[in-house]
């Protein structure tokens, strides 16, 4: 038994000829009709004549080839222009007249290639037809023939002008596509350099570390065991990160502000003394403002690592009612001679970009005194 609700569906997937065939066996099948029989589309003024087998002919030729008008609507142009000619030369006026504007608009559709000269033939056919439908004391007058023409040319224009706002929506969703993947590539990259830069970076201050502690196997021992708790770290990082990439995974675990305290705790274990206080609660679940206050306390702790180590470093997280506010201020030399000083560099532009799309504020400068301080203001919304 056929369910009825995968009627629509089986529908939509099938092939474009037969979900178009309903609409020519109409026409078809309404020209047939014995009450509608001469009241249909009448060019000239020849007298309509019986319906006969060649009518029966003409019918099919002026409404089947409806089939295929998006198929190939250029076979079913000339066949529709064909049997309308033929129709109206013969005086069947059959109801099937309405095919050729169907098939004008069709055509104006979905025809990708020789579009004006499709255009031209037809507007020279039309020629012929009109004289030999013209009779000397009959009563269409030019004005009609004009008339019948502009309404044709009107089909074929309405035609046109979805084929070209479709091409235009098409246009806007492939922009939107690209947009999309360099937004995704932008975020992937900068997730990367959060991850990697951060855990290497600790990774390689406590190797450095370790070479002048061999006169001391105890804290030889505990260097070696925070690099390998470091590495375990970034892998375990990474993991998640690739994560992002599997379209089939959906539980992607991303750190968030409540992981501050462990952050803090592996900066210090590598040889950087920090200080940190924290103010209010995190709102539960973790969101985008919690994450951006991870990554910003983050990046200020692996500058710290990289360009002042050995300076005290002071983070201090407030969570408002509204909004994080992060600060990390690091004493000593800050940003090294060459490397971006004022948020120029790649991880704070990152961080800068993070926080101006939640609509925060971000700022990385020197202190007067010597060291460096980043603040940030993120909004996190109502935490009632």
């Amino acid at each position: 038994m056929i369910d009825l609700r995968r009627v629509p569906d089986l529908w939509a997937r099938s092939d474009v000829v037969i979900r178009d065939l309903p609409l020519a066996l109409f026409l078809t099948i309404a020209s047939f009709l014995p009450a509608l029989r001469g009241q249909g589309t009448q060019l000239g003024d020849l007298p309509t004549r019986p319906f006969d087998g060649t009518a029966a002919l003409v019918v099919a030729l002026e409404c089947l080839p409806l089939a295929l008008r998006r198929r190939w609507p250029v076979v079913c142009l000339v066949l529709v222009s064909l049997g309308f000619a033929v129709d109206q030369l013969l005086g069947y006026h059959t109801v099937g007249g309405p095919a050729l504007p169907i098939a004008l608009l069709s055509a104006g559709a979905h025809l990708h290639r020789h579009r004006r000269v499709t255009a031209v033939l037809l507007s020279l056919a039309y020629v012929p037809l009109a004289v030999a439908l013209d009779r000397p004391g009959g009563a269409e007058r030019p004005e009609g023939y004009v008339t019948f023409y502009l309404a044709l040319v009107l089909s074929w224009g309405v035609g046109a002008w979805l084929r070209s706002t479709r091409a235009a929506e098409a246009e806007a969703r492939l922009r939107v596509a690209e947009a999309t993947r360099a937004a995704e590539r932008t975020r992937i990259a900068r997730e990367l350099h959060d991850v990697v830069t951060h855990h290497v970076t600790a990774m390689v201050v406590q190797a450095e570390a370790a070479r002048y502690l061999t006169a001391a196997p105890d804290r030889l021992e505990a260097a070696l065991t925070a690099i390998t708790d470091t590495g375990r770290r970034a892998i375990t990082d990474l993991r998640h990160l690739l994560d992002l990439l599997n379209p089939d995974h959906t539980d992607v675990t991303m750190p968030s502000a409540g992981e501050l305290h462990t952050l803090v705790e592996q900066t210090r274990r590598a040889g950087q003394p920090v200080e940190f206080t924290q103010e209010g609660t995190p709102a539960e679940p973790s969101g985008s403002a919690e994450f951006v206050a991870y990554r910003v306390v983050q990046e200020s702790l692996t500058n710290a690592l990289k360009h002042a180590r050995g300076s005290r470093t002071v983070v201090h997280v407030r969570y408002g009612e509204r909004e994080i506010a992060v600060e990390v201020g690091t004493d000593g030399s800050g940003v090294r001679t060459g490397s971006p000083s004022g948020g120029g560099g790649r991880g704070l532009a990152g961080l800068r970009d993070r926080v101006g799309a939640l609509g925060g504020e971000f700022s990385a400068d020197r202190q007067p005194g010597g060291g460096f301080v980043v603040r940030a203001r993120i909004p996190a919304g109502s935490r009632s």
